[in-house]
């Protein structure tokens, strides 16, 4: 089904263009449902990595919510999902707090001074209006993730409070405090998870009963093909029943795994020193920016490992570094070109700028009555109103 949709769509939507298919997100979903129904966990839609509003209707169908970063996140999960949001913020600004418990269901902290800070703000809400359960964010410096910019738990993490800084608490969770938090993952297996929650309760194990959850963050990627979603249920549901409390996990890339792509059209090809670079109507920089940060490859669908033809792949911005080498392809490419670079809707719109003034790719979806729906296009008033 992706072949064939893949096929029809992409000469049919405006270049450049994100495009959404819903049927691979239900797919996703229906998934990730199955697994938080057998394991007895919630599992809810982390903003970071997928924050498509206009489908949050759908993924609150099959999720237990979302997770928030900042006020402006939290408060699109209340408009858009309607449910209370998750939040987790590296730092809270005394000016938005009793906005942002407005907005929330759960409020993790990033250190216990934080929490001293502002726990009597929090104990005063809760006594007027409705009740925001607190957590503590817990670094327990051990980490699978290889790229420091995305590693958690590097040597100095701001993210996060290490065993030792409990020890003032005597082994006792501070008062009013009802969960611990922890993010050390990064698209990987249940086998990784394993590893960590045998670190977490080693350092953290005289904690974990006294909790009415731990929130076990994001980095599962339960939907890519060779996850063990079999282990993962074993996994949560045996860690559930030793410590008898409220398990949560908050995939970003999980959700949008590989169910859509961004178009492109090929705009010129320019060639020094027996290098072609076909520039492209996007930018790697300011619509890829993990492909540059990470760094990873983007596939793209049309090129060919052993094609006779090679090319860089360049953005249309004027940054030096804005490419990807080198991709082949059976067949010179021309200009007009369409190219479709895959597994696109996680990580990239969330992370996207108008650098240079570059067009924007729109917002697209093709739905399951297989039709193209534009659900956003951007011109010249959303570059203009971004600066002053």
């Amino acid at each position: 089904m992706k072949t064939l949709i893949y096929k029809m769509y992409k000469n049919a939507v405006p270049s450049p263009s994100y495009v959404l298919e819903e049927a691979l997100l239900i797919k996703n979903l229906e998934l990730i449902q199955s697994v938080a129904r057998q394991a007895d966990v919630k599992i809810i839609l982390a903003l970071k990595g997928f924050s498509m509003w206009s489908v949050f209707p759908l993924v609150g169908q099959y999720l237990n919510g979302a997770t928030a970063s900042s006020l402006h996140e939290a408060r699109l999960i209340v408009e858009e999902m309607g449910a209370k949001a998750h939040t987790y913020c590296v730092a809270y600004r005394a000016d938005e707090l009793e906005e942002l418990l407005q907005y929330s269901s759960h409020m993790v902290f990033n250190s216990l001074t934080q929490w001293a800070r502002y726990k009597d703000q929090v104990a005063a809400h809760n006594a007027r209006a409705h009740h925001v359960s607190c957590g503590i964010r817990i670094n327990p410096e051990y980490s699978e993730v290889e790229t420091d910019l995305y590693n958690p738990a590097a040597i100095g993490s701001r993210l996060g409070e290490p065993a030792e800084k409990f020890a003032a608490y005597q082994q006792h969770l501070p008062e009013g405090i009802e969960g611990l938090h922890f993010h050390t993952l990064c698209e990987s297996s249940s086998y990784d998870l394993e590893k960590t929650l045998e670190v977490i309760e080693d350092k953290f194990g005289d904690l974990l009963p006294q909790l009415k959850w731990i929130n076990m963050g994001g980095g599962h990627l339960m939907t890519r093909k060779d996850y063990d979603t079999k282990h993962l249920i074993q996994l949560l549901q045996a860690f559930q029943a030793k410590y008898s409390l409220e398990i949560i996990l908050e995939p970003g890339s999980a959700i949008a795994w590989e169910t859509g792509t961004l178009i492109a059209t090929v705009l010129d090809i320019h060639e020094s020193k027996g290098i072609k670079t076909v520039l492209l109507d996007v930018s790697f920089t300011a619509h890829m920016p993990d492909t540059l940060e990470m760094p990873y490859r983007p596939r793209i669908s049309e090129s060919h490992p052993e094609g006779k033809y090679a090319y860089r792949m360049g953005g249309v911005s004027c940054l030096a570094g804005d490419y990807i080498s080198e991709y082949r392809f059976e067949a010179p490419l021309q200009v007009g070109d369409r190219l479709t670079l895959e597994d696109m809707m996680h990580y990239t719109m969330v992370k996207t700028t108008t650098f240079n003034g570059v067009k924007h790719p729109s917002i697209c979806i093709w739905n399951t009555d297989n039709e193209l729906e534009v659900v956003r296009s951007f011109g010249y008033e959303d570059y203009k109103a971004r600066l002053g």
